[in-house]
């Protein structure tokens, strides 16, 4: 699935994503990590994995989004 960075924080390895549809979904340093990323920046297009569902849906994986 395909995102825009919305936050991110160096110091924690954390921030969130804005999906398509403009709903705000957070990732942890661990989602963060999968994905082999050193930084990321607000308005960066970046594939993102998730699994759950509703409210129990969270990012397993953020990665950059290439063509």
């Amino acid at each position: 699935m395909q995102a825009t960075a919305f936050t991110y924080s160096p110091d924690t390895r954390s921030g969130s994503v804005l999906l398509d549809d403009g709903t705000p979904l957070p990732f942890d340093a661990e989602a963060f990590d999968a994905g082999g990323l050193r930084l990321l920046r607000a308005g960066q297009r970046v594939r993102i994995e998730t699994e759950g569902t509703g409210a129990e849906r969270r990012i397993t994986l953020v990665t950059l989004q290439t063509f």
